[in-house]
């Protein structure tokens, strides 16, 4: 697949980013993914807003501390999750981890972002976006609590975002979760519902090309080979094994080994965006269903379309992905701190 170009303009100059998280082996495929385009002097980041959803709150805030921590950037302020309406149901520690880690959060340096100190995360969203209207673009790779909780205490606050990247939704394939829904928007259908009635050009990375990107135990070997005895090679290669395993067991690659890397589409298509196509859409989500709760849908019929809020993407070139992927990767494990 080649020649492709998106139809989003996207300026790629040192995008001022906050990154919204659950982590999650493939959201800490992408956090690094990031922190490498960080070290690189190509984007800032600014906040890490921290949610619930593959595991609860407080442990995903801490793990977006170590994770910061582990690569040099614990002066970079984390955002304690908005708590939900109602108790969790059913996380993703069968497939994460119950730290969300693969069980290796005790092989990283502590967390020293303090949780029950910390601004909450849609408080952090509400003062950045304020601060610097305009400017920050939003990187949504967990359910959309946070957003949501912004945009309802404060109204028209994530219009002030430059760009909306989310992952999440499955339009023309199966859900991850139930039949019909992708995890993150199923976690909590309000808050996905509130987020993509806020503005017209929300970004989208659906299930439909973040099953095409498989990571490999072979790439995480060509990330980690200048530095393979660090903390955080180490680290990697670990979760690589973990997340390899869930993923096999769960047929979700086809039998490839290697893991789904979903949370990265959102920094393919901010960095790269020669790699995806994106379709032109109105996105709506299912929030009463019995069986379809969480279910994401665009109107393909051949009729006129009105109140499109949506950019999706639905090809990808994995190749081009991967080879800028692994090769930004690679400059977190070039310094020598990482020893």
């Amino acid at each position: 697949m080649s020649g492709f170009n998106t139809s989003v303009t996207t300026q790629l100059t040192h995008p001022k980013i906050i990154l919204d998280t659950d982590p999650g082996g493939d959201d800490i495929y992408a956090f690094l993914w990031l922190l490498g385009l960080v070290k690189q002097g190509l984007a800032e980041l600014v906040a890490v807003t921290s949610a619930d959803g593959n595991v609860a709150a407080k442990r995903t805030f801490s793990s977006a501390s170590q994770i910061l921590n582990l690569v040099g950037f614990s002066d970079i302020k984390v955002g304690r999750g908005v708590p939900l309406k109602e108790e969790i149901v059913e996380d993703a520690g069968h497939i994460h981890g119950s730290d969300g880690m693969g069980n290796l959060s005790h092989t990283l340096p502590p967390a020293t972002h303090n949780f029950e100190e910390a601004h909450y995360s849609d408080e952090i969203i509400i003062d950045e976006l304020n601060a610097a209207p305009g400017e920050i673009t939003i990187v949504a790779i967990g359910p959309l609590t946070n957003l949501a909780a912004a945009e309802t205490k404060s109204p028209g606050i994530l219009k002030k975002a430059k760009e909306i990247v989310i992952m999440g939704g499955a339009f023309f394939c199966p859900g991850n979760v139930t039949p019909h829904a992708e995890f993150n928007i199923w976690f909590n259908v309000e808050a996905a519902q509130t987020v993509f009635d806020s503005r017209d050009d929300i970004v989208v990375m659906p299930l439909d090309v973040t099953r095409h990107l498989i990571f490999t135990r072979e790439m995480t070997q060509a990330v980690t080979q200048a530095n393979p005895e660090s903390k955080l090679s180490q680290f990697l290669i670990a979760l690589c094994e973990f997340m390899i395993g869930t993923a096999l067991s769960y047929r979700e690659t086809a039998g490839i080994p290697g893991l789904l890397v979903h949370d990265a589409a959102t920094l393919g298509y901010l960095f790269y965006p020669e790699t995806l196509m994106l379709k032109r859409a109105k996105v709506q989500v299912e929030t009463k269903g019995e069986w379809t709760l969480g279910q994401t849908s665009i109107d393909s019929r051949p009729a006129p379309k009105t109140g499109a809020n949506a950019w999706v993407a639905l090809q990808v070139d994995e190749g081009k992905f991967f080879t800028s992927f692994v090769e930004d990767l690679k400059q977190l494990f070039t310094t020598a701190a990482l020893s």
